[in-house]
């Protein structure tokens, strides 16, 4: 190409912002563009401005006066033009002289002209969310790679690589916007070597990454993600080897970074794409957000290239970004929801390891009460039966003043025989005896023993009962568990109560629902029921719920306790539930 201003009537090749010439024939080093600026004097300050165009050298002619010249050591051709212009009267003929070392030069955007000011503001103001955008998403990054001294090793290299992704992508996105080889002209080789660098990490971050999150159950995705990792740190050697060496054979690197290595990123994404959906077919919900996240990072990925090898290697790619932003979205989400789940387990294993220690106490607890009743509660029953005995026999022979005292005798007698029973009960549920119950019949039979109480106390008995909810237990034993629940119930309501028990079947269950509206509970309350001794009645020993606990649980049944202060109690009780026609006719108890 010549170095003199051409001529404006010698031959020239027509072309617009919709068809731009950027393709340069063999042998030359640029091109000459020809445009003509119109009258500018209805702008105080007027310029011109290019937003994308190729190049490495610019020189801008205005008739035979240069007016603006712009070279670059560096191969990123990438470039933009602002340059202020006169005021002038009439059509004035511009020229903008573009060499490379590259296969394509000229203008990619139009041409505006417009005030000086608002030329510069558009300027700066497109691509700097561009640079904002890296540099957030780089210092993100660092920050985490920092933190990554407080993780396990077993979720450390999953944290690394997901930092290298967000570091790379955050110096890709820097070292692809024109304003950083405007503005940091004197390290523009730096910025592209930055720029290679990124790209070798990303790719086996990206895929390591990726096959970790598919818990490696993609076997040909881990060797595929294998060889790309050594070819990319083939690619890094020869980058090495092609910056030491002055950039000579750049023949060679274009094949190996740019034919070769493009074709695998293509492969690349379309297995991503594949394997996304394959995995956000089963479900899972983190699955499904980080598939939607990677099917749009890898699909903006794919329709780039395919633009950028579609038009022979012309096209700026952008969708890209909108990719990165679309998967740190999803990642976030995906970090968001699992600090929330994580959170749930902590709070629930905590409650967990609560509940578990409060029944280690009270397992220990009434191991020793066990212990006590099956060893004492024998030799003390006797005396006490003996000695209520001669209390009968005196009383007849005592006079009518006296024998208020010894029939109050005879009733402590009789409330600590049944302690005793309550201790022995404890000790000795009778777990061989047990038989195949219909708690629908069961409940109705409690139902009959306790409603002249519930009456005597103004409270409404309600029940209401599934049939055919068979369970295997002690009939006795049962109602003696349901009695005591129920006088605990109907105890505690001062007036106009209402005590109902419901009874279905659910997941494999006999569920019985007892609920009333007492003076119920707090929480502290709830949580001492079972325990030998404690009551919140004035004169309760606490021994009967513990009886009532150790019944359902020989039963192999478990009771739970809601209660609300001034509000009521609700007790669940559950037992497996036995289908009938498995059972042994033996089995089945009346």
């Amino acid at each position: 190409m010549p170095d003199e201003l051409p001529s404006t009537i010698g031959p020239w090749i027509e072309a617009s912002v919709d068809h731009p010439l950027k393709v340069i024939p063999d042998g030359t080093r640029g091109m000459w563009v020809h445009f003509t600026v119109p009258p500018t004097t209805d702008w105080q300050h007027p310029g011109i401005l290019v937003e994308r165009l190729y190049g490495l050298e610019l020189s801008v002619y205005q008739g035979n006066q240069l007016l603006f010249e712009s070279k670059r050591d560096f191969t990123f051709d990438l470039n933009k033009l602002l340059l202020p212009i006169g005021h002038y009267t009439s059509p004035t003929d511009f020229y903008i002289r573009i060499l490379t070392t590259n296969e394509r030069a000229g203008l990619i955007s139009g041409i505006r002209i417009d005030d000086f000011e608002v030329l510069s503001n558009q300027f700066v103001t497109k691509d700097l969310p561009d640079l904002l955008l890296g540099t957030s998403i780089a210092f993100l990054a660092l920050i985490m790679l920092l933190c990554s001294r407080y993780l396990r090793q077993t979720q450390r290299n999953t944290w690394v690589s997901l930092c290298l992704i967000a570091l790379t992508m955050g110096t890709l996105i820097i070292t692809y916007s024109p304003l950083s080889y405007i503005y940091f002209k004197e390290y523009g080789d730096i910025l592209l070597l930055l720029f290679d660098v990124s790209l070798y990490v990303l790719i086996p971050s990206f895929n390591y990454y990726i096959d970790k999150v598919f818990e490696s159950q993609y076997g040909f995705f881990t060797k595929f993600r294998l060889i790309q990792a050594g070819y990319s740190a083939l690619c890094l050697v020869a980058l090495l080897i092609y910056t030491a060496s002055g950039a000579r054979h750049f023949e060679v690197y274009y094949v190996l970074s740019g034919i070769i290595l493009g074709g695998l990123i293509l492969l690349q994404l379309l297995l991503i794409i594949v394997l996304s959906v394959l995995n956000a077919l089963k479900g899972n919900k983190n699955a499904v957000i980080l598939s939607v996240g990677i099917f749009l990072f890898a699909l903006s990925g794919t329709v780039d290239l395919t633009f950028y090898y579609l038009s022979d290697k012309t096209y700026v790619l952008l969708l890209w970004k909108f990719g990165i932003v679309f998967m740190i979205i999803t990642l976030v989400i995906i970090l968001a929801r699992r600090i929330s789940a994580d959170y749930a387990k902590l709070f629930n294993y905590s409650k967990e390891l609560e509940l578990h220690n409060h029944n280690l106490q009270r397992t220990e607890k009434l191991k020793i009460i066990s212990d006590l009743a099956a060893s004492v509660a024998h030799e003390v029953r006797n005396p006490l039966q003996v000695t209520r005995g001669f209390l009968q026999l005196l009383v007849s022979r005592t006079n009518e003043k006296d024998k208020p005292y010894f029939e109050l005798a005879t009733s402590e007698l009789d409330r600590a025989s049944d302690i005793i029973t309550n201790f022995l009960t404890f000790a000795k549920p009778e777990i061989d005896t047990i038989k195949l119950l219909d708690l629908s019949v069961e409940l109705r039979k409690i139902e009959a023993m306790m409603a002249p109480l519930a009456v005597m106390h103004g409270v409404e008995l309600n029940v209401s009962t599934q049939k055919e909810l068979y369970f295997y237990g002690h009939t006795s034993k049962l109602k003696q568990a349901f009695i005591n629940i129920i006088k605990n119930s109907i105890e505690a309501i001062e007036k106009d109560g209402l005590i109902q028990i419901r009874a279905t079947s659910e997941k494999g269950e006999v569920v019985a629902l007892i609920t009333d509206n007492g003076e119920g509970m707090d929480e502290e309350e709830v949580a001492k029921l079972g325990v030998p001794f404690f009551s919140t009645k004035s004169k309760g020993t606490g021994l009967g719920m513990m009886v009532t606990f150790r019944i359902i649980e020989v039963m192999k049944g478990t009771i739970e306790f809601h209660s609300v202060k001034a509000k009521g109690t609700e007790v669940t009780i559950r037992f497996p539930l036995i289908a009938l026609d498995t059972v042994l006719p033996d089995d089945v108890g009346t």
